[in-house]
């Protein structure tokens, strides 16, 4: 991805979106990028879909949350095959940090990669043995370094910047960090930006927990929830109002700023999260605010036509 010019000449700066669950919301975001095309001036101007990210069910590589279950061939080869003829590449989030030797050749994992290796399609990484075998094994796929690693420290980001990553996702902890942010603008357009997520901001429990996502994963026991007393669901239901309430939370009005600097890679939370959430999320981030209602109306429209929508 070259870094785009914000000229007269060439127009607003090309802004990437990264939108979660590829599986979960397959349906929303069919909608959401056949809307882009027929519907592209109640869009904000110079915005696209960078990719779709997430994991197919049940795969043990899978990290952040656990997603259980299993899809078939054919699923899968729908489901690729749909966003690769929309021109969205699919990141899968194999950032499980349990990952050892013994786990690279699983089967089914090994099927998924070799079903997405178009040239196009991505892969979140965090554990390095994994990140090795794919480097070796899965030489097209363009690796992005995991906001799971949970570096904080600039000294640490910049490092990771040199490591040849085709993106590195920022710890959504240092959003506001405008220390960091101004270190970074020379390497800003491979910087992602986690702007809305919805967990406890400083965790302390937050690696904790993506471990034990992992564990889950790997031994495919759902158990209990991890017990974190800052859990969204517990004693709240996520929602988008939630998200907004986070001291992380990168608002439309102050967005324009982060891209004037050259910030020009988002993400959007919602893996496991209701549709509803991810769908006020899409509204409020890639519509004008005078067409949310329009295309709203237009999403539910569309997505009562498609079988198996919810």
């Amino acid at each position: 991805m070259s870094e785009p010019q914000n000229t007269a000449e060439t127009g607003p700066r090309e802004v990437y979106w990264h939108l979660p669950g590829f599986c979960v919301h397959f349906y929303l975001f069919q909608v959401l990028l056949r809307l882009m095309k027929t519907h592209p001036g109640c869009f904000e101007e110079g915005y696209r879909i960078g990719s779709v990210y997430g994991t197919f069910p049940g795969a043990i590589w899978n990290g952040g949350r656990a997603v259980f279950g299993i899809s078939a061939k054919g699923d899968m080869k729908k489901i690729l095959d749909t966003y690769a003829a929309l021109g969205v590449p699919v990141r899968f989030t194999w950032t499980n940090p349990l990952i050892e030797e013994k786990h690279l050749t699983d089967t089914y994992c090994n099927l998924i990669m070799s079903f997405a290796d178009n040239g196009t399609n991505q892969v979140l990484v965090n554990a390095p043995v994994l990140e090795d075998y794919i480097r070796t094994n899965y030489p097209r796929f363009p690796l992005i370094s995991s906001t799971t690693k949970r570096i904080t420290d600039l000294a640490g980001l910049q490092a990771e910047l040199q490591k040849g990553y085709y993106l590195v996702v920022l710890d959504y902890d240092k959003n506001h960090d405008e220390a960091m942010l101004a270190a970074l603008e020379p390497e800003a357009s491979r910087v992602e930006i986690l702007v809305d997520e919805i967990c406890f901001p400083h965790c302390p429990m937050r690696t904790a927990h993506y471990r034990d996502e992992g564990l889950k994963q790997i031994t495919f026991d759902k158990g209990s929830p991890y017990p974190c007393p800052n859990r969204i669901g517990s004693t709240v239901k996520p929602s988008f109002a939630e998200c907004k309430k986070r001291p992380a939370f990168l608002s439309k009005e102050e967005l324009p700023s982060y891209i004037a600097r050259g910030f020009v890679n988002f993400k959007l939370v919602g893996r496991g999260l209701p549709q509803e959430l991810v769908k006020e999320s899409l509204l409020y981030y890639l519509v004008k605010d005078e067409h949310r209602q329009q295309i709203s109306e237009l999403m539910d429209r569309e997505l009562a036509k498609l079988p198996g929508k919810r």
